[in-house]
């Protein structure tokens, strides 16, 4: 399993989780700007494990997680918030989210949650 798909509004964050998940011997099949295109992808590549960002234009992460389970229940799913944005760790975990990682993080971080995601 290292295929990964990066699901985050802000470029800057794509390159940042891309950067780091490549240097840990993942490969990034796709990364996507939004949840709809991020669940168009998803259905294409089947990706062993999915980076979701909480907030994102037009559809949020949670209801991308929610539409990716529905498809896949067995799909890995590690959500990405920024600090403040608590409240969405429930609602991510009872969608099924695998993991849940705060912004800022680190390498080690991002990596101990692909680790228990993929356990």
């Amino acid at each position: 399993m290292n295929k990964v798909l990066i699901i985050d509004d802000s470029e800057n964050m794509r390159m940042t989780i891309r950067a780091l998940v490549e240097a840990n011997g993942y490969t990034v099949v796709g990364e996507a700007s939004d949840g709809k295109t991020g669940i168009e992808m998803y259905e294409k590549l089947k990706p062993d494990i999915v980076t979701m960002d909480v907030v994102m234009r037009d559809m949020n992460g949670i209801e991308s997680l929610k539409s990716i389970i529905d498809k896949d229940p067995g799909a890995i799913v590690v959500m990405v918030s920024a600090m403040g944005q608590d409240n969405f760790v429930k609602d991510a975990i009872v969608a099924g989210a695998k993991g849940f990682v705060v912004k800022p993080f680190g390498e080690l971080q991002l990596m101990d949650a692909f680790s228990k995601a993929l356990k």
